[in-house]
């Protein structure tokens, strides 16, 4: 009965010696967080491993974390991976469909963003833009002359249709003189022209009165115009225009037109043939719905250039991104406190197992040394 005895008191203390001393050093992992000192000196094994070898670990974290955790291959095999792929494509099908079934026009939409009268911006910028080039082409163009600057095409279109312009002025003004308005402004250019000549004038209306003036002059003036000389004329005069504007520099017909008027021309035809306000302001489902179908079947092949583009720079946005130097700064970032409740939260399991551990191999050995000291008795 005393040698049973014996062999659980050792067997107990062993137990409890292992246990401790496993505990202990399990806690010795972290603590003390900081230096303890006596006397001046400091304490042995103070702080704890890990707070003392904080900035190594660290070190090593980060090289682990991009040599072996977060490499180029494991991340690209990943962006590569068939089901990760589906998956993205799903989730970008998903919301581009909200986006063209919303009711919000663009600007109610980007107001979301905190983006404010985008319509008016993006207009200002467009002019902008377009003023810029124009002053820039200005300033590159503005000694050429017309005619070596014009396509070909198109100075033989306008020379080509020269003739046909005349037959249209011609048509328009024997309509005008032939029409009652007409009538009636050659009857005021006639008393504009007696008007400076009154006796010529008192003598023709003696003669024939004003309004068989008017009669007579009227049918010579639709003769003169419809006669072909007349056309012919016109054309050969319009032609003569026309060789004279194409010897014309860029800067002479800014300066016969006017900079204000071109750049107002150019902004109203802006505006006209994009109309922003007009697009921003209409809801998204309306503006885009013509392009659905096309925009959703797209989706696919984007998703797909896109993430073999990502792969295909991984290694350098890997560089940019300095992986391990963030994992560093976040690990020397983090409290002793904070690291040993991370750690703790892991491995509280596994830790209280190697307590028990020890527990067990030092009950085992105390049964040992007991039936030893049985055997030396």
């Amino acid at each position: 009965m005393d040698a049973l005895l014996v062999i659980l008191f050792m067997a107990a203390i062993g137990a409890i010696i292992g246990g401790f001393t496993n505990s202990l050093a399990i806690k010795m992992l972290f603590r003390p967080y900081k230096a303890i000192y006596l006397f001046g000196k400091k304490l042995p094994f103070t702080p704890g491993l890990i707070p003392k070898r904080r900035d190594e670990l660290a070190n090593q974290l980060g090289k682990m974390v991009v040599e072996h955790l977060l490499t180029p291959e494991s991340i690209k095999n990943k962006l590569l991976d068939p089901s990760f792929k589906k998956a993205l494509e799903q989730w970008a099908n998903d919301e581009l469909e909200k986006f063209l079934e919303t009711n919000d026009s663009i600007n109610q939409w980007v107001s979301k963003f905190g983006l404010q009268h985008i319509d008016e911006k993006t207009e200002d910028k467009l002019i902008q833009y377009v003023e810029a080039k124009y002053a820039k082409w200005l300033e590159e163009l503005e000694h050429h002359k017309l005619g070596s600057i014009l396509p070909v095409e198109l100075q033989e279109r306008i020379s080509s249709n020269i003739p046909a312009f005349a037959a249209y002025i011609t048509k328009k003004g024997e309509a005008y003189f032939d029409s009652p308005e007409g009538k009636q402004r050659l009857g005021i250019m006639i008393d504009d022209f007696f008007a400076s000549r009154r006796m010529l004038g008192n003598m023709v209306q003696m003669f024939l009165g004003q309004q068989s003036l008017v009669d007579k002059l009227q049918p010579e003036i639709l003769k003169f115009i419809n006669s072909p000389g007349t056309t012919e004329l016109l054309t050969a005069l319009l032609t003569k225009e026309w060789d004279k504007i194409k010897d014309w520099s860029v800067g002479e017909l800014e300066e016969k037109i006017g900079r204000e008027l071109i750049v107002n021309t150019i902004k109203s035809s802006i505006t006209k043939v994009i109309p922003i306000k007009e697009y921003t302001n209409k809801p998204i489902n309306e503006l885009l719905a013509p392009f659905k179908e096309s925009m959703i079947g797209s989706v696919p092949k984007l998703i797909d250039w896109s993430l073999k583009a990502v792969a295909g720079r991984i290694n350098d946005m890997m560089k940019v991104l300095h992986v391990e130097e963030i994992v560093k700064q976040q690990v020397e970032s983090f409290s002793v406190e904070r690291l040993e409740e991370m750690v703790l939260s892991i491995s509280r399991r596994e830790f209280k197992m190697i307590t028990f551990l020890g527990a067990f191999l030092g009950g085992f050995i105390g049964i040992i040394q007991g039936i030893m000291v049985l055997i030396i008795k």
